[in-house]
């Protein structure tokens, strides 16, 4: 069976988490396909070029869940030849038998519009920094600042800038727990693999 669960949305708004209990729930493989950025980010040199030649190894670095890496990510995916370098890995996971759930911030809108299943993840700004905060730590007002730069610069991007896809199904975690979340999220996928 192919079935492609495409998930977006901004920088700690639950994304990962939703994610990975669905990929569980499911038996779907998953891929964080921000990892590819932040390895390309993290790796330094000429981006364009390892992005050509990123290895599913690389995507194993420690560093990768930084929030230097995480603005790393954010300034390479800006680039339209680091973009146009992963999209043909990405869709070969997404399309691949078996299901898959992939993450990230144009997976409905660019990678999978074909995706069964396409949820948009957010939360408010204030809410998604102290979720980044108490994973990092640090200034909590600096982790907000870097995330409303982050959001500004993924939405204002010339090149498939972060937004929800036109029939992405809307997850608003602000006042969600994680159970509560992942709920919501199993039933649409339930849902949409029920129509098959």
């Amino acid at each position: 069976m192919i079935f492609t669960v495409a998930i977006d949305g901004p920088a700690a708004a639950g994304k990962g988490t939703i994610s990975r209990a669905l990929a569980a729930r499911f038996g779907f493989a998953h891929l964080d396909t921000g990892l590819l950025y932040r390895a390309v980010g993290a790796k330094g040199g000429d981006p364009v070029a390892v992005a050509r030649s990123l290895q599913p190894d690389d995507l194993a670095r420690g560093d990768l869940r930084t929030l230097e890496a995480g603005q790393a990510a954010s300034r390479v995916a800006a680039i339209p030849e680091v973009r146009a370098a992963l999209v043909d890995f990405q869709r070969r996971f997404a399309r691949a038998e078996g299901g898959a759930v992939l993450d990230g911030r144009d997976i409905g809108t660019v990678i999978c519009p074909e995706a069964e299943a396409k949820l948009f993840i957010t939360a408010a700004p204030e809410v998604r920094a102290h979720r980044r905060w108490l994973e990092v730590g640090g200034d909590e007002e600096k982790v907000l600042a870097e995330v409303k730069e982050r959001d500004a610069r993924d939405m204002g991007r010339a090149d498939a800038p972060l937004r929800p896809a036109a029939d992405a199904v809307i997850l608003d975690t602000t006042g969600l727990d994680i159970a509560e979340a992942v709920a919501r999220a199993e039933n649409l996928v339930r849902d949409r693999l029920n129509r098959l």
